[in-house]
């Protein structure tokens, strides 16, 4: 089978890869020349752990190949994949344009039977859109089948992820279109991966449901750390306790600084301008978005308290990615953070293991340094902001010494209060 996948962004390119070590061919197609000239080049646009080594494996293999005619790509491919962008509009709702322009190609360019999939997540309704769309823009009437496939990659772990998914998502009403799915992920039944087959509008629902859910998760454990630390008791006894309950689980019940990204924020907005779009209340998911809006906002002012005032300061910043193990730096709240710092008359010097190019980029006025000891010396204050696992074991003697004042603000509670002040550190966390 030869498939086509429209948008070398990190679903597409995740996708494609991933196919291709499937043992299927691939071609990736964006309108980005120099992208495709440096994933050629085997330089991957984003860190993501494994992706670099299937790509190169599988481009040394012939099956995949990347490519900015959409033509020869739509004509050879059987199933099409649109993986581009869905931008949010300033109300919330996500701008199709990309999707609108990817679909008019595959109706410009279609020869015969063709599958076309949105990987691109998309509000309800999508799907059938996307059809009368191509219909309309055919030269000549040829059938076509289209599938709703969302995705459910953590960025971090994308490859295991696609490799091993906890399930697929196949939504449609052409069965041949569904065969022809169930074909194209044939591998994933050996390891008898769960798969959902259902309506196109179901499927469509079913990932912003998924991440409005997660993300619901993390304002819940927030607004308990913030009645944790008024009551006086420890946040992560309290999220043991419920996650013990097979009915809650124990994932995503650990206080922070609010949940960023490139999928939480944009899909919870996402999800409520749906709701208004269909004349629903989405109260719980409103809620989830304004929690995790102050819990931004209260970041600022646990570090101005610890400092005593920031002004004039030099703040050290370890983390700056949303998450670990990615250079995402989308809707991190290490940007809210570090602009606030910055604004309020700090020094800010940063420094993060792989996140430190896209970060200049947005925060240009920090100080990049090589190591986290560079960052913290003559520092008034140690802001923990992303929870990598090399800063787990730091020699925090050696940072105690390095730093003017020993003061920390561990946003990702990686450290244990009362060992924190047995060495000398004024310690704050999350909920403890």
């Amino acid at each position: 089978m030869h498939i086509a996948v429209i948008g070398t962004g990190y679903v597409g390119l995740v996708t494609g890869a991933c196919f291709a070590e499937f043992g299927v061919d691939v071609t990736c197609v964006d309108v980005d020349a120099a992208k495709l000239q440096r994933l050629t080049l085997g330089e991957m646009p984003i860190y993501e752990p494994g992706l670099e080594q299937i790509v190169t494996k599988n481009m040394q293999s012939g099956r995949l190949r990347f490519t900015t005619d959409i033509k020869q790509a739509v004509e050879q491919a059987l199933v099409i994949f649109l993986a581009v962008g869905t931008p949010p509009r300033p109300d919330g709702s996500p701008d199709l344009s990309y999707v609108e322009a990817a679909a008019g190609s595959v109706a410009d360019y279609m020869n015969g039977y063709k599958v076309v999939v949105t990987k691109s997540t998309v509000p309800i309704g999508t799907g059938e859109y996307l059809r009368k769309l191509i219909r309309e823009r055919q030269k000549s009437p040829l059938n076509f089948g289209v599938v709703s496939n969302p995705e459910f990659l953590r960025e971090g772990a994308a490859i295991n992820d696609f490799m091993r998914p906890d399930r697929v998502v196949i939504g449609s009403r052409d069965e041949e279109a569904i065969a022809i799915m169930r074909d194209l992920y044939r591998p994933l039944y050996l390891i008898e991966a769960p798969f959902v087959v259902t309506s196109l509008e179901a499927a469509e629902l079913t990932k912003y449901a998924a991440n409005a859910f997660l993300a619901t998760k993390i304002s819940f454990i927030n607004e308990i750390a913030n009645m944790c630390e008024k009551i006086g008791c420890d946040v992560h006894d309290v999220a043991k306790a419920i996650g013990m309950d097979k009915r809650i689980g124990s994932k995503f019940l650990h206080p922070g600084p609010g949940f960023g990204g490139s999928c939480f924020p944009k899909d919870t907005q996402a999800l409520a301008s749906v709701a208004r779009d269909f004349g629903c209340d989405s109260l719980i998911v409103d809620a989830v978005i304004e929690v995790n809006r102050r819990q931004r906002q209260a970041m600022l002012p646990k570090i101005e308290k610890l400092a005593g005032s920031v002004k004039g300061k030099t703040i050290a910043v370890l983390g700056l990615a949303f998450k670990p193990e990615t250079d995402d730096m989308r809707e991190s709240p290490a940007i809210d953070i570090i602009k606030g710092l910055i604004a309020s008359g700090a020094t800010v010097r940063a420094y993060d293991p792989v996140a430190m190019e896209e970060a200049a980029e947005v925060l240009p006025d920090v100080i990049y340094v090589d190591d986290e000891y560079a960052a913290v010396a003559d520092a008034d204050v140690l802001v923990f902001v992303t929870e990598w696992n090399q800063f787990r074991a730091l020699d925090m003697g050696r940072i105690r010494d390095l730093m003017k004042s020993p003061c920390i603000a561990d946003l990702r509670n990686i450290y244990e209060p009362a060992h924190m002040r047995e060495l000398g550190f004024t310690y704050v966390g999350i909920g403890r």
